[in-house]
């Protein structure tokens, strides 16, 4: 009785405490006007601050998270006064069950303060991250995600909302108490999401107030001085990049008894938190250097100053005065001058001028067309300023050519979230191959009960899902991310029956979306273009003859029979079933005949145009290495499909760039499984708009091409990489406060086997913050055009493999030249930032 008396007692402290950490109502006004909460001005700044939605969120609403049948927890969701990330806690107290009488949120640093002792007095979790909006994919109403339509029937579909994900992550499904309160958080996801996205890349560096109130970089300061007017020192706005950073003020985690001042000992703890293991001695001179008061604590401007040397890029500063002079200001003409050099050989003054008005942070220098360091940095690190070259972030390539002259992006086993033995089968991963601009997917039919054929890896222990279903997500989501024609490849195994449903499933849903007939009657054998498909549905599959016979059967379509290396052997003394092929069906198969690549023609004068020939990667690569140059007048003017040899059980992938090499369309990968491959295949579709279509090098569309992979000829171009720094690479443990990073870099060649190599930097021991090399890579390139480059960060380790940190991969044609940064991507694709690599890049072409 004591303890139960003890543990109230504890509890009823602990809520006071909380409701003491609440910050003011959001209408209380400072006497200068603004509200006393200075993060709001974010929200003020996109125009949202009176906006009732994102009150609402502002607020909090208890949501219940679904996850099974079983599963279903309420949390308290709310939006951050920064406007980019929504939190929530586990429990929370219960005195009042609506919405609108939670509490303000508490603001992120009060929350981490009172985290340990909310979890043992109060027996709820203190809030944490649960969705930042730029890893938003989409917000779905109602019953839109398979969690919502198998474990959510209880729940009305107007109280429900879906969050979806880029990468790999998960759904989140949630239930609202209302149906109004679930549309204000639709309304105001969709409202933030797209003020975010609207930002230009000043309005996102001004997302935070500076602490003074004022705008960074405005204050005038002797930096420097042009035409008689006093300008900025252009490292005046460093501080509001350390707050951006989340460091202008001392973490909570690092600032042990929370006294807003930091030992060195604490300062120490801070580097480790960013992933930096400074010398001793370095640091704590620089720390007595920042310690104006002598009192051995850093506070308020003296940490700001601290963490405003370790941020220094000495390599932009070199380069910044390189072109300035000594005035330390770029005029447009100097700014032109450094482009050209960049290899921007179409940049003109006006160009020069225009980057000024855009990327410049200080109103002064601007108006005089002036750029400072701060916005030489800036357009440094904007898309601009990247490595891939933004004009092919866009459709650029000629669209009109047949099929057969693209690489499509593939998929295999889509409907898998994980193994192909025993994963689980899911709608929501065609919706995200889809995202990725995958415009080829795979449906494996097989029968089901109740006359409803069903989706699943056959004879294993993965689910099914209705083949209905995945029709319907394919009209709600194939053209979200890319208008260019999407190839339904069934691997069909249903009887006559179920087959005929599949046909009318196809028609009644997808309805003039599906192309049942040629586009050109007149030459109906005829591969029409990604153009003239855009919006439309192919359906590949066995077709009948034309006159086909009441006994006419073909082969089963499962593909794991077709004979790899070794698979005969494999398959003696098993049956291989035939099945007939529903009229119904083959009717709607009209560009992509599916058929057994069993032998190449001999000429392309026998070519069918309309014909898929479909092939496991063994077999692929033994016509690569016995049969190259026919292999590729193949593949010029008919679809090849690859795909995974059976045996990956565990749903591993193989080396695409082997069958790009000669020119197969359809190289099909499962995308759930993350690694070299799936990113040689994102680096492959980075370009063109990421729309799914890549047109192949000419190479390899000439019927006649002499091409052989495997025989490319002398090179014909070099590429120099010089890799200098690294800002922010991210902490792999993060658990592990002292664990440090020791980076190394290493560049990637991927094409044809000639061309492919690898080299790497030295590793720098303990620095993942700012680690420098200046080390240059050289590689001699014999086919270009098929060239993709990797960029890859690894943390070094001396007695086991390396530990994977970040990656880019891009095509060599879309690799702009000069002082670039290369922005890192993890393992499954998402955005590392800030975290980059600083390189310069020269391609001399022979």
């Amino acid at each position: 009785m004591l303890c139960i008396r003890w543990g109230n007692s504890r509890r009823r402290s602990a809520e006071g405490r909380v409701r003491a950490q609440v910050a003011p109502p959001l209408s209380t006004p400072t006497p200068d006007g603004g509200t006393k909460r200075p993060r709001l001005r974010a929200l003020k700044k996109m125009g949202l601050m009176e906006d009732e939605d994102v009150r609402t969120m502002l607020r909090g609403s208890r949501l219940c998270k679904i996850r099974s049948l079983k599963w279903h927890k309420e949390r308290l969701y709310r939006l951050q006064e920064d406007g980019l990330s929504v939190w929530f806690q586990r429990g929370f107290p219960h005195a009042s069950s609506s919405s609108q009488d939670i509490c303000e949120p508490v603001a992120v640093a009060e929350v981490e303060v009172v985290e340990g002792w909310l979890r043992e007095a109060a027996g709820w979790a203190a809030e944490r991250p649960g969705v930042y909006l730029h890893h938003i994919e989409a917000v779905r109403e109602g019953h839109q995600s398979e969690g919502l339509r198998r474990f959510g029937g209880a729940y009305e579909p107007e109280r429900c909302l879906t969050i979806a994900f880029k990468g790999h992550r998960k759904n989140l499904d949630l239930v609202a108490p209302t149906a109004e309160e679930a549309q204000c958080w639709v309304r105001g996801l969709a409202k933030l999401r797209a003020s975010l996205s609207a930002m230009s890349q000043l309005e996102r560096l001004d997302q935070y107030p500076d602490r003074e109130g004022g705008c960074a970089g405005s204050r005038r300061c002797p930096g420097g001085r042009r035409g008689g007017m006093a300008l900025p020192d252009p490292l005046d706005g460093a501080p509001r990049r350390l707050r951006r950073a989340g460091l202008g003020k001392p973490a909570p985690r690092a600032d042990s008894n929370q006294d807003s001042k930091m030992s060195f000992k604490e300062i120490k703890s801070l580097l480790r938190m960013v992933n930096v293991d400074m010398n001793d001695m370095y640091a704590y001179r620089l720390f007595k250097e920042c310690d104006h008061s002598n009192n051995e604590r850093l506070e308020g401007p003296e940490i700001e100053e601290f963490l405003r040397q370790l941020l220094k890029r000495p390599e932009l500063e070199e380069l910044f005065y390189k072109y300035s002079g000594e005035d330390q200001l770029l005029s447009a003409p100097e700014l032109l001058g450094f482009l050209r050099d960049q290899g921007e050989d179409g940049a003109t003054l006006a160009c020069a001028a225009q980057l000024i008005q855009t990327y410049e942070l200080n109103e002064i220098a601007k108006q005089h067309e002036l750029m400072t360091l701060d916005g030489f940095m800036m357009y440094l690190l904007s898309p601009e300023g990247a490595a891939l070259d933004p004009a092919h972030a866009r459709v650029f390539q000629d669209m009109d050519q047949p099929l057969a002259h693209y690489f499509i992006s593939s998929s295999h086993n889509t409907y898998l979230t994980n193994s192909q033995i025993e994963g689980a089968s899911s709608t929501e991963a065609y919706v995200r191959a889809f995202a990725l601009g995958c415009r080829c997917v795979e449906l494996d039919c097989w029968e089901g009960p109740g006359g409803e054929p069903v989706i699943y890896h056959g004879h294993t222990f993965t689910s099914k899902i209705l083949f209905r279903d995945v029709i319907q997500a394919v009209r709600d989501y194939a053209f979200t991310a890319s208008p260019y024609p999407v190839i339904l490849s069934l691997e069909n195994h249903c009887g006559l029956e179920q087959q005929a449903t599949m046909a009318r499933h196809l028609r009644t849903i997808l309805g003039d979306m599906l192309v049942t007939q040629a586009l050109d009657s007149r030459n109906p054998e005829k591969l029409p273009s990604p153009e003239q498909l855009k919006g439309r549905v192919l359906v590949k599959g066995k077709k009948l003859p034309a006159a086909r016979s009441e006994d006419t059967r073909v082969l089963s379509d499962r593909e794991e029979e077709e004979d790899e290396e070794g698979s005969e052997a494999e398959l003696t003394g098993q049956k291989r079933l035939t099945k007939q092929v529903s009229p119904e069906l083959s009717a709607l198969v009209v560009y992509c005949c599916a058929t057994r690549l069993q032998a190449l023609r001999p000429t392309p004068a026998l070519a069918q145009p309309c014909v898929v020939g479909s092939l496991g990667e063994s077999k692929a690569k033994r016509f690569i290495r016995e049969a190259g140059n026919s292999f590729v007048r193949h593949n010029t003017h008919q679809l090849t499909r690859v795909y995974p040899r059976g045996l990956r059980v565990n749903s591993a992938n193989y080396n695409p760039q082997e069958m790009w090499n000669s020119g197969c369309q359809l190289v099909a990968l499962n995308f759930q499984t993350p690694g070299y491959e799936m990113d040689l295949n994102t680096g492959r579709f980075l370009v063109n708009g990421q729309c799914g279509y890549i047109l192949k090098p000419i190479c390899l569309q000439q019927p006649d091409t002499t091409f052989d992979p495997e025989s490319p000829g002398p090179p014909r171009t070099t590429l120099t990489i010089q890799v200098l720094t690294a800002q922010q690479l991210p902490k792999l443990n993060v658990e592990k406060p002292s664990s440090i990073v020791d980076p190394l870099v290493r560049v990637e060649i991927h094409g044809v086997p000639g061309d492919c190599a690898r080299k790497e930097t030295f590793y720098v021991l303990n620095n993942g913050f700012n680690p420098k090399w200046e080390q240059t890579l050289q590689f001699q390139l014999r086919v270009p055009e098929l060239v993709l480059v990797r960029f890859v960060v690894e943390d070094y380790d001396a007695v086991s493999p390396n530990d994977f940190v970040g990656q880019f991969t891009l095509p060599l044609n879309s690799l702009k030249q000069g002082y670039r940064h290369i922005h890192l991507l993890s393992k499954d694709g998402a955005s590392l930032s800030p975290a980059t690599l600083f390189v310069h890049i020269c391609i001399r072409r022979s």
